[in-house]
């Protein structure tokens, strides 16, 4: 006998708007900081407004605004309709939708406010990361309750990646979230150095495997062969893909890291199984492509199949340059250049935001119960993004090459023929503005669907709670099953799907990460380099505050290039009191990890007052702001504090001594300038950020 039931719709509409909404206002901030790179005014003269601030604000409203509400959206209607259930509880659904939109409203208050911990993709701070935690764990339960009240047999390929994403994002959060709280807004890292950049980039590299993949290859699993009304081309080709891909993406994060101070061998790990990432992702690109074998005549006609389509192209093209940029050879002359942004941008761009584009217009007109308004609009929106990504991506294609050639172009004499990191970057600003007109276009596309959808709404009515009719499941089916097949048999069992999806994750993580953690040989200490002194430690931090990290790097690889132009290549030993490492991972300025003692105080200052005069042509901002900014040394005492406690070797009792050894290098630096007719108080934070950038590389004496 059915059972009557209904299916939760009101919450998928929920996350719909949360996706079209988001998605504006992330891409609106990309869109102007793509224009500050080419017009520094456009900064607004505001510290809540400069590139540094409120570039994280872009990639946190994209990837976990946009996406993230997008993922939800697919993952509601299609759990529910895959498993012949209501969502397990309806309280939890809205507790996880209003929860994570605070969350994100969070982001966007704190980010410009410069509360941020720095690490890349998750620089939101503590309490903010302990709310993610809470807010996810709400939506796992929400999916597995749903999964084990289903009633329907075996659970399909989409909810394979589902699983696998809820469990890998809770692991990857976690393990990149170990701080050590100073205050309500303001964290340490507990790792340093070297081991930090690890962590840091095996989080970072699996949140786009994990968080940007996993969760949309399901929704494609389940939204192709629907809009294209066929079966999914290959099931055993979906159980290979699965597995492969969760087990060897986890590996791939050192590729992030070659030629930096992190050890070889885990350098190498990165470089195979990056390598090795190609078979599985074109595994599931395949498959999602084959599925529309005797479809190809609904492509040219359905706009969202279109959207799929590119999507999935943009997928294809994207996994397979990752594991190309992870050769040594080619990730030499790529990385910290333009080429990583464009690459990165194909993905996000054509995988995520098209595959979102073609499942909201395939959603919303059922959930509705009306047709899309307008196919035509539609047609014109896939035009104008695919029209957007290549004015996005082939210059900042031209612009990487030509960075990364320039900077390691020499003259028949031996010198570098391009010393001035400035005429590098002047090469590119005609490149910078058509990446600005491929944003406009992208942004442009994503309005004329707003209002497509909104004319669609207009047209029908919600169907909050669907009515739906099914057979119960047989509880021996829950508990067991006597198929003989393997998988099929896994399928019943969620909770071991469950399990062995985390064992696969965590073979990878951790065969990578102990070494560095527990053989002390893999960080060689160097006996002259010695802990920030109270200035510069504050110094440092108002480093993070102004986004720094986002312009410069701090790590000179040994090219010869590298070292003619900045000094001796880094030393994993350099960064043992870095809490958090601030490598980075894109040049728009030089490189700092040799700036101390390169130019004198008075040119920092003047350097931070208006940057064209000392560098003419530059397109950093000014930060006046700094200059009149009293420095805050009430936090000095809990700094030392959480410094000690992390193992850095300030003596006992020194936190009450910091303040006077501060305000006496302070007074020295003030007098310094003073002698060279700037007046500014010892006790702003331009003097503390000068302080910071006089340190840098001082302990290696090499010259």
């Amino acid at each position: 006998m059915t059972e009557k039931f209904y299916y939760d719709n009101k919450i998928v509409r929920n996350f719909a708007i949360a996706t079209i909404v988001w998605g504006i206002i992330g891409m609106t901030v990309g869109l102007l900081i793509a224009m500050q790179l080419f017009k520094p005014s456009l900064n607004m003269g505001s510290q809540y407004t400069t590139f540094g601030r409120i570039r994280p604000l872009h990639t946190n409203a994209v990837i976990f605004a946009f996406v993230g509400n997008a993922i939800f959206m697919g993952v509601y209607y299609s759990l529910q309709r895959l498993l012949k259930a209501r969502m397990f509880s309806d309280i939890l659904s809205k507790i996880h939708f209003w929860g994570w939109q605070l969350i994100i409203v969070a982001a966007v208050i704190t980010l410009p406010l410069g509360l941020s911990s720095s690490h890349e993709y998750a620089e939101l701070e503590w309490p903010i990361d302990i709310a993610i935690t809470l807010i996810w764990v709400v939506f796992g339960i929400n999916m597995f309750g749903t999964i084990i009240k289903r009633r329907e047999k075996h659970m399909y390929v989409a909810i394979w990646f589902y699983i696998a994403t809820f469990v890998t994002v809770a692991v990857l959060h976690i393990v990149n979230s170990f701080q050590l709280p100073i205050s309500a807004f303001k964290s340490y890292y507990l790792y340093a150095g070297v081991q930090d950049a690890l962590v840091q980039w095996w989080y970072g590299h699996n949140a786009v495997a994990f968080f940007l993949t996993t969760p949309y290859l399901g929704m494609m699993y389940y939204f192709l062969p629907k809009m294209a009304q066929r079966p999914i081309y290959s099931y055993k080709l979906s159980i290979l893909h699965f597995w492969s891909l969760i087990f060897i993406y986890i590996w791939a994060g050192p590729h992030h890291l070659l030629y930096t101070s992190l050890p070889g061998w885990a350098q190498s790990l990165g470089v195979a199984f990056s390598v090795m990432l190609i078979a599985p992702s074109w595994g599931g690109m395949i498959n999602g492509l084959l599925t529309l074998r005797g479809a190809w005549d609904k492509v040219r006609e359905d706009p969202t199949l279109k959207f799929m389509v590119v999507g999935l192209t943009a997928y294809g093209m994207a996994t397979f340059e990752g594991p190309m940029l992870a050769f040594k050879q080619i990730n030499a002359i790529a990385h910290y250049t333009d080429w990583i942004v464009a690459h990165v941008h194909v993905g996000a761009l054509g995988w995520n935001g098209f595959l979102t584009f073609g499942i909201l217009y395939w959603l919303i007109p059922r959930i509705y119960r009306t047709s899309l308004y307008s196919k035509k609009l539609a047609s014109l929106h896939f035009w104008i993004g695919t029209l957007g990504i290549i004015f996005y991506a082939v210059p900042l294609y031209f612009a990487g090459f030509t960075q990364g050639l320039m900077w390691k172009e020499f003259t028949e004499e031996g010198m570098l023929r391009y010393p001035n990191f400035l005429e590098t970057l002047l090469q590119i600003i005609p490149m910078y503005m058509l990446r600005a007109i491929g944003g406009a276009l992208y942004l442009a596309g994503v309005i004329v669907m707003t209002y497509n959808l909104i004319k669609t709404v207009g047209t029908g009515k919600l169907l909050a709670n669907e009515p739906v009719e099914a057979m119960p499941l047989p509880q021996e089916y829950v508990a067991q099953g006597s198929d003989k097949k393997l998988h099929r048999l896994l399928e019943r069992k969620p909770m071991v799907f469950m399990v062995l999806s985390l064992v696969v994750i965590l073979i990878g993580g951790t065969i990578e990460m102990m070494p560095t953690f527990t053989v002390k040989s893999n960080i060689p200490t160097i006996s002259s380099v010695k802990p920030y002194t109270p200035l510069e430690l504050q110094g440092r931090d108002l480093y993070i505050k102004e986004g720094c990290v986002s312009c410069h790097s701090q790590m000179i690889r040994p090219f010869r290039s590298e070292t003619e132009r900045y000094g001796e290549y880094s030393k994993a030993g350099e960064f043992v009191y870095d809490h958090p490492h601030l490598w980075g991972s894109k040049r728009t300025g030089p490189d700092l990890q040799r700036e101390g003692g390169k130019y004198g105080n008075v040119w920092h200052y003047n350097h931070m007052l208006d940057p064209q005069t000392m560098s003419p042509g530059s397109i950093m901002p000014p930060y006046e702001w700094l200059i009149t900014q009293t420095l805050d040394t009430t936090t000095t005492r809990s700094k030392i504090n959480a410094m000690r406690s992390l193992g850095v070797p300030y003596p006992e009792g020194y936190e009450y001594k910091a303040n006077r050894d501060l305000d006496t290098q302070a007074k020295e630096i003030a007098e310094d300038l003073q002698k060279n007719n700037i007046k500014v108080k010892s006790d702003k934070e331009i003097i503390a950020l000068i302080a910071y950038l006089q340190r840098l590389g001082t302990d290696i004496k090499a010259k």
